[in-house]
């Protein structure tokens, strides 16, 4: 099933595993700008900043499911390597047991507080009417996307990553379907986008159900592996916890930035981020499937001992992001005014924007070593490393830079302390990845 993976060039299976990753994400990313662009343009400004105060909310319950699908999926990986297919069965059973329980659990608590959770992310003054309303909506959907994300590395590592990539395809068509009926011509407003934002969360969730109780992998969905297993759910934890912890600390700091935005540069600069975060988004792509594609590869070949092809699918995935990334770079640069044009008509928003967008971008060149370090650990099974290098530029450098930088620079303290964090990360990053190669790859 997974032979290739150990045979075939490295350059080849960089390329099969990060087109689909990456069209995935694209369409995913494409999805959520077209939320904005829709929301911007058919409904008001504050409607952007209300899905860019909810969205984190959203992503952080499905992060659980990720968590849970990239640590199970490091696991399974490894298993398959060394022909351990009953581990590979037990995991996955696991993994479905505990998304399930956690996402319902949100439910419950998001529903009853969602008051004080959306005014902790940041929704002040007038954002909190639509935050409000797009909020309780999508919240019923989000446990089809915790699924969708559990199960979509699973489905890369068992070799599968076109199906893979349509867990995000999928749902994407649907919502900017749905977008368009309930928006523009039913005229149902915040309403309508959370509607269509949570039936296309349950399109891709069942999608995921369906292929893993089709014929199209070894891999199944069977209850007599539901049972906890809480070694394996420890195992799942250490390594997926790296990506909940991440998340939750991208929910902090979507807490201090909403705030610092929303009192250095009111409700407007809100809307300023959520653009940005959008193209951000969207950039990015390229680079986030390189990296997607990197971690069944070299987990593959870690829990194989091949340690040459580890060494090489490092460097070539650095190589092919680090090239992408420029090229990102360069259109940033050459078109900001172009980009932000696409969201808005507004014309404060067209003035302020633009310049912010740069800002944020000056560092772009340098992020796949960043990347790249910290997935390596994750692929390879080293839980703290992994999760310090994947805190590095969140957690480490941008929360303190937001929350300090704008006391002395205004606003713009808050566009600055973005490529500030990406150097600072990429440098500390590199360096430990070197250390580790030299030690234990040679």
């Amino acid at each position: 099933m997974t032979n290739k993976f150990e045979s075939d060039s490295i350059s080849s299976l960089l390329l099969k595993q990060a087109i689909p990753a990456s069209i995935g994400i694209l369409v995913m990313s494409l999805n959520m700008i077209v939320d904005t662009i829709f929301v911007g343009r058919w409904i008001d400004v504050l409607a952007i900043a209300a899905i860019t105060v909810v969205m984190p909310i959203a992503f952080f319950i499905s992060s659980i499911g990720m968590g849970i699908g990239i640590g199970g999926s490091s696991i399974i990986s490894r298993n398959l390597g060394k022909q351990n297919f009953t581990k590979a069965f037990n995991v996955f059973g696991n993994q479905i047991s505990l998304t399930i329980s956690l996402s319902l659990l949100f439910i419950l608590l998001g529903s009853y507080f969602h008051l004080p959770i959306l005014e902790i992310f940041g929704a002040k003054g007038s954002i909190i009417a639509p935050a409000t309303e797009y909020f309780l909506v999508i919240i019923w959907g989000v446990p089809f996307l915790a699924f969708a994300m559990m199960g979509n590395p699973v489905i890369r590592a068992v070799g599968k990553p076109n199906y893979a990539m349509f867990t995000l395809i999928l749902p994407a068509i649907a919502n900017i379907v749905l977008d368009i009926v309930f928006i523009k011509f039913l005229g149902l407003g915040m309403f309508g986008a959370g509607l269509a934002t949570s039936i296309s969360y349950a399109v891709s969730g069942l999608f995921v159900i369906w292929f893993f109780l089709s014929e199209k992998n070894e891999l199944k969905i069977i209850p007599k592996y539901f049972i906890i297993n809480f070694s394996i759910v420890r195992e799942i934890i250490a390594l997926g916890g790296i990506t909940i912890i991440r998340q939750g600390t991208i929910s902090i700091l979507m807490i201090i930035l909403n705030h610092s935005l929303f009192y250095y540069g009111g409700e407007i600069s809100i809307s300023i981020y959520g653009i940005i975060n959008r193209i951000m988004m969207f950039a990015l792509f390229p680079v986030l499937g390189v990296t997607q594609g990197f971690l069944p590869i070299a987990g593959y070949n870690y829990g194989a001992n091949n340690s040459k092809r580890v060494k090489e699918t490092i460097k070539t995935s650095i190589l092919f992001g680090t090239g992408i990334a420029t090229v990102i770079f360069i259109v940033i640069m050459l078109f900001p005014s172009q980009l932000v044009r696409i969201f808005t008509n507004d014309q404060e928003l067209l003035n302020l924007t633009p310049n912010a967008l740069i800002i944020t971008f000056l560092a772009t060149p340098v992020i796949t070593t960043q990347l790249i370090g910290s997935a390596y650990f994750q692929a390879a099974g080293k839980a703290l490393p992994a999760l310090l290098l994947t805190l590095l530029k969140q957690g480490f450098f941008l929360i303190p830079l937001v929350y300090f930088l704008p006391k002395f620079y205004g606003i713009n303290g808050v566009w600055i302390s973005f490529p500030i964090a990406d150097i600072l990360s990429t440098l500390v990053t590199y360096l430990y990845l070197k250390k580790e190669v030299n030690r234990h790859l040679n």
